[in-house]
C-alpha cells in the first residue's frame, strides 16, 4: 500500500463520504478512511479512523479525491443519527483496542512469571549441586585431616616405642589390638574395596607429584589445575572426543604434567591409555567411569585446598 506522501489520488464512495463529513470527519481525513477500508461501509471507515487517529499522517493532507458513486440501497440517516452512530463505533472501536491491549499484557505478564519462575529454579538447582559439591569436598578434606593425624599419631608411638627398646622396655602398640578384630564397618564397606583402591592410587600419584616438586609450589599448583581441566571436560562431555585425546608430545602438555612425576600415571589410571606409539593419550568412550572421573577431581580440589595433604607421602 502507498504511502501518504506517495498518495496523489483518493477513491471515495460519494454517498459515504457525505455521511462521514455529516458526522463531522473532515473531507480529507473521510476520504482517506474510505479508501483504504475498501469504501465498503461507515463502521469499517470509523474503525480505521480510530485505529489511526494517534497517527501524524490522519491530519489533512492536500490530496486530490476523486469520488465514485457506488449507489448503495442503505436508508439515509439524520446527521443527528449519524453522529450517534459515529460515537457507537469509535466507542466500540476503541473498546475492542482496549481489550486486545489487556490480553496481550496479560499474556506478557504471564511469560513473565513462568521465566521467572524458571529462572529461579535453575538457580536452586545450581545452589544445590554446588552445595553438594562443597559438603563433598569437605567430607574428603576431613578423612585426610584423619589420616594426617593418624599418621602423627603412629609416628609420635614408634618414637615412643623406639626410646622404650633402648632403655630394653617392651613396646606397646594399641593398633595391633584395634585391627585384630573385623569391625562391622569393614564388613559393611567390603564391596567398595576395589573403588577405595583406585582412590588411593590417585591420591598417591598426587602425593608424588607435590612431593617431588616441594619447593616449587607455583608449578605443582599449575600441574594440578591442568589435571583437573583434562578430568573435568570429560566428565562435562563425555561423547566429546577432542576431550578425550591428548597430544603427548605437546609442549604445554610437557611442560604442565607429561614431564613431572605421576602425571601421566595420574591420568592413565583415570583411563586414559598410550595410543600410536605414544604420541597420544586417548581414553575410549566405553571406558569413561564418571565415578573413578568425579573422585579424581575430589582428590585433585583436596591436594590444591588441604594443608596437610601430602603429609601420608610414601617413602
Amino acid at each position: 500500500m502507498e504511502s501518504p506522501q506517495e498518495l496523489n489520488v483518493v477513491e471515495a464512495n460519494k454517498r459515504l463520504l457525505k455521511e462521514l463529513e455529516d458526522m463531522g470527519f473532515p473531507r480529507i481525513q473521510a476520504a482517506k478512511a474510505l479508501h483504504y477500508s475498501g469504501n465498503t461501509d461507515i463502521e469499517a471507515a470509523i474503525n480505521w479512523i480510530v485505529d489511526h487517529e494517534n497517527e501524524p499522517s490522519i491530519d489533512p493532507m492536500p490530496l486530490i479525491v476523486v469520488n465514485i458513486d457506488i449507489d448503495s440501497p442503505q436508508p439515509i440517516q439524520t446527521t443527528e443519527e449519524m453522529q450517534i452512530k459515529a460515537q457507537e463505533l469509535r466507542n466500540q472501536a476503541r473498546k475492542e483496542k482496549e481489550d486486545e491491549e489487556k490480553r496481550l499484557e496479560r499474556e506478557r505478564e504471564k511469560e513473565r512469571i513462568r521465566a521467572g519462575k524458571e529462572i529461579l529454579e535453575a538457580k536452586r538447582i545450581a545452589e544445590d549441586n554446588q552445595r553438594k559439591r562443597y559438603l563433598a569436598l569437605r567430607k574428603a578434606e576431613k578423612e585426610e585431616e584423619r589420616r594426617a593425624r593418624e599418621k602423627v599419631r603412629q609416628k609420635l608411638e614408634a618414637d615412643k616405642n623406639e626410646r622404650r627398646r633402648m632403655l630394653g622396655l617392651p613396646s606397646v602398640s594399641h593398633t595391633a589390638t584395634k585391627l585384630s578384630k573385623p569391625s562391622t564397618d569393614d564388613k559393611k564397606n567390603y564391596v567398595s574395596v576395589a573403588s577405595v583402591s583406585k582412590v588411593e592410587k590417585l591420591r598417591e600419584c598426587l602425593r608424588s607429584l607435590k612431593r617431588s616438586y616441594k619447593d616449587d609450589d607455583a608449578r605443582v599448583k599449575r600441574a594440578f589445575q591442568t589435571l583437573l581441566v583434562y578430568v573435568g571436560n570429560v566428565a562435562q562431555n563425555p561423547d566429546m572426543e577432542k576431550f578425550r585425546k591428548i597430544r603427548m608430545g605437546n609442549p604445554s602438555f610437557q611442560s604442565r604434567v607429561g614431564r613431572l612425576r605421576g602425571g601421566i600415571e595420574f591420568l592413565e589410571l583415570c583411563g586414559f591409555e598410550r595410543i600410536d606409539e605414544d604420541e597420544f593419550l586417548f581414553l575410549p568412550r566405553d571406558k569413561v567411569d564418571l565415578a573413578v572421573l568425579n573422585s579424581a577431581g575430589l582428590e585433585i580440589k583436596s591436594a590444591m585446598s588441604n594443608p596437610f595433604f601430602g603429609l601420608l607421602s610414601r617413602a
